[in-house]
């Protein structure tokens, strides 16, 4: 019985506990994040996210043809200038 004893006094009893606090709160962690009212938080920012992502899509895409427009200008105005200078030499 004394051995018992001896092997009980070499545990760090201060990291046992830390480590049964932590299994505790992951436990209950884990039963929070899989209620309902999560679920519900979870499926609302997902909605946010892909309203937020079609905002984004938009904007990029009047970018997109923007820039189009943009280069095929700049490619008119060498062109041209390209003539002038050759109806010029």
């Amino acid at each position: 019985m004394a051995n018992c004893f001896d092997c009980l006094k070499k545990i760090d009893w201060k990291k046992t506990g830390v480590f049964a606090a932590g299994v505790a709160f992951g436990t209950a962690g884990i039963q929070i994040l899989s209620s309902k009212d999560a679920r519900k938080v979870y499926t609302n920012c997902t909605a946010a996210v892909l309203r937020a992502k079609k905002c984004v899509m938009k904007t990029v895409s009047v970018m997109q043809e923007n820039a189009e427009d943009i280069y095929a200008e700049a490619q008119q105005i060498n062109e041209e200038r390209t003539e002038e200078n050759e109806l010029s030499d």
